[in-house]
């Protein structure tokens, strides 16, 4: 009796559970179809367990100390520690600035580790091909590693008979593999890449005693400070969390987009499709989902292969769909105009269209409960990484190995295709697609701004010295179910856009920004201000330049050293009139990125939350004493409009420490003004 009214109970909770409402989780018309889908269907997503499941009021605020076995010591903040002397502490004797410290730091090595391992797998990828142990890797960009061998110390010559002749692309391949896979396990000196930032930067670095000795130490030593009864002082573990920051952005993530173009070739402009109407009911639709483009790039050729067309041919298939999920997809997008199924909060999505015969994960930002969905439908779940395995479900690992990568590529694609035929839902794919302009590396927009033969930065600089570009946005990051899916992603872009600041975005921003078609040159004129929509139209690129994945943020800390390089806009990035922001920000590899900006002398605001409120003293000193330090600055801003208006501010306050704040008369060119500019 009691089991009966037992189950009599959970009948009446589970009829009386809150449903959502799709149309109050996302701004994307195909999320929330597919939202009604999934109601209509039984499944529970992320938007359903993020009405339900509440954060932890003191995890929130970063001041819950889980460090050792005494704890978890718990310390809620009150308004009397808040305006009164703050005794609050653990039981070891942890102060609220040393327990948030300690946890904003190990945020930091974790986001460090994502990215700087994924390096390390490109870094073992590159030294095969280079050694030609793998037949399906190829140098693809000689130009771009030659230029990055002389990062490295690396000569691109050899005498021969005493005469200079150009060595051979895969032997300094090889060197240059070898020292950046050493990066990693480096003791001492300095991280190669460095010396890249602008020379009042490096200066600046070395005079605090920043710089990386080696990506691997830097984030081991966080692991050990923030060990209970270690560092308890949190401006030096935020010195140390500097260190594995720019460990990251300026090593393990520059070198990994730096390989993966020599690789794969670097980004030039390209079309492409994004959002879920890029699946088709006819096709075998095939979804590459994670972050690293190792594999993808060998689905890529796989997926076209005569052979594999043929095989689905025989299945009932008019063809084969390769579409992409979260920063996979950006990998591939920008080299080869494949099509983005969605970003981060669509994932579970795709696969309730029921059209999905296989999705293929790597590691990152993939959540577990795609197991369980796939168990509704048909879809083949396949992991591919000894790092990311899934417990749940019936999941397929198909182990990625370099040494046979196309082999293994069309083993994945086979297993898709002989799964077309066992559809078992309706399927139902949103009709919602746009199409975009990508592809913007830095080298593409030295080349968009100047051509062939002029390429420079210097058209960028002037037009942001006479007024015309007010400065420069980066908005990237990541999606968070704690937020509207998408919609602080584009108020914070249009808001900038509208005030002529031009935008450089990656990941789930980019996506988001792909969605909501801003990335086409015709988006100037709908919501530009008068001076970019001009520079837009007269150069032909879209106001926001999608530059990749959110490994690729190295992107934008290069794309900025070249704009001081450039001149006239001052010594140093933090001289800039730029900001940087994250609105809807969920992982730790959010935190290692705002570090690493921060660090290079970037304004940093992230949405959502930031977990410090707990300790206004750390807070105070992220918030404004670190600007002291590094001449960038951390900031929370939840709400979008107020974050786009921030950023216009700092970049306002800049140009006047420039002086370039006051309007300049515009001058038209003669002819003689132009033969002028032609000869110089």
């Amino acid at each position: 009796m009691a089991s009966e009214e037992a189950k009599e109970t959970l009948k009446v909770v589970e009829k009386e559970k809150k449903k959502i409402k799709p149309e109050e989780k996302s701004v994307d018309p195909a999320t929330i179809q597919m939202l009604y889908k999934a109601q209509q269907d039984g499944v529970e997503t992320i938007f359903d367990r993020a009405e339900t499941m509440k954060p932890c009021n003191i995890g929130i605020q970063g001041t819950c100390c889980k460090m050792c076995a005494q704890g978890p010591c718990r310390l809620p903040l009150t308004k009397k520690d808040m305006e009164g002397k703050d005794t609050r502490m653990g039981l070891c004797g942890a102060t609220p600035e040393t327990i948030a410290a300690r946890n904003f730091a190990r945020m930091i090595a974790a986001g460090a580790a994502a990215h700087s391992d994924h390096g390390r797998g490109v870094a073992e990828v590159f030294l095969a091909a280079s050694r030609k142990e793998s037949e399906d890797y190829k140098i693809k960009d000689e130009n771009k590693l030659k230029e990055i061998a002389g990062d490295f110390g690396v000569s691109t010559t050899v005498l021969v008979d005493g005469e200079e002749k150009d060595r051979d692309i895969y032997d300094i391949a090889v060197e240059v593999g070898e020292k950046i896979l050493g990066e990693w396990g480096k003791q001492e000196g300095e991280i190669y890449y460095a010396k890249r930032a602008p020379k009042a930067r490096y200066e600046l670095w070395k005079k605090l005693d920043v710089i990386p000795r080696g990506i691997d130490r830097e984030i081991v030593e966080i692991m050990h400070r923030t060990h209970m009864g270690v560092d308890q002082d949190y401006e030096n573990l935020m010195k140390q969390g500097s260190r594995a920051a720019l460990a990251d952005g300026w090593a393990g993530s520059m070198m990994a987009t730096d390989m993966q173009d020599v690789l794969f070739g670097t980004p030039y402009p390209i079309h492409g499709e994004i959002n879920l109407g890029v699946l088709k009911k006819d096709h075998v639709n095939i979804i590459v989902h994670g972050h690293e483009p190792l594999l993808s790039e060998m689905i890529v050729v796989a997926s076209q292969d005569p052979e594999m067309l043929q095989y689905a041919a025989t299945k009932g298939a008019k063809g084969i769909v390769l579409a992409g999920m979260c920063c996979t997809a950006n990998e591939i997008l920008v080299r080869h105009g494949m099509p983005i199924a969605g970003n981060y909060l669509q994932q579970e999505l795709a696969l309730i269209t029921g059209a999905v015969d296989a999705m293929v994960v790597d590691v990152q930002c993939i959540m577990e409960n795609l197991a369980n969905i796939a168990q509704c439908y048909h879809t083949k779940l396949i992991t591919t990484n000894t790092r990311c395995k899934i417990a749940s479900g019936d999941t397929i690992h198909i182990q990625f190995d370099e040494h046979h990568a196309l082999e293994d590529a069309k083993r994945i694609v086979k297993t898709a295709i002989d799964n077309f035929p066992n559809r078992k839902a309706e399927v139902l794919i949103p009709k919602e697609k746009e199409m975009m302009v990508v592809g913007f590396s830095y080298e593409a927009i030295n080349y968009h701004l100047g051509g062939t033969f002029r390429g420079s930065y210097t058209p960028l600089n002037d037009n942001i010295i006479n007024g015309r570009i007010r400065g420069i946005g980066g908005v990237v990051g990541c999606n968070n179910a704690r937020t509207m899916h998408d919609s602080a992603h584009l108020i914070v872009v249009k808001e900038l856009l509208k005030n002529d600041v031009i935008v450089l975005t990656t990941g789930c921003n980019a996506m988001a920004c792909g969605k909501a078609g801003l990335l086409t040159p015709e988006a100037a004129r709908i919501y530009c201000g008068p001076g970019l929509a001009e520079v837009c139209e007269t150069v032909g690129i879209p106001p926001v330049l999608h530059m990749g994945s959110c490994v690729d943020n190295s992107r934008i800390l290069m794309a900025a050293t070249e704009v001081v390089k450039a001149g006239g806009l001052g010594n140093d990035i933090s001289d800039l009139p730029a900001a940087g922001c994250a609105p809807e920000w969920m992982s730790e590899k959010a935190i290692s990125i705002g570090q690493y900006f921060v660090a290079s002398g970037v304004y940093t605001l992230f949405g959502v939350n930031l977990q410090v409120e707990g300790s206004p003293v750390f807070k105070d000193y992220l918030f404004n004493g670190m600007e002291k330090v590094f001449g960038g600055k951390w900031d929370l801003v939840e709400d979008p409009y107020e974050m786009a208006r921030k950023m216009i501010a700092h970049i306002d306050a800049k140009r006047k420490a420039l002086g370039i704040d006051k309007a300049r008369e515009r001058v038209l060119m003669d002819m003689a003004d132009r033969q002028k500019l032609e000869a110089a």
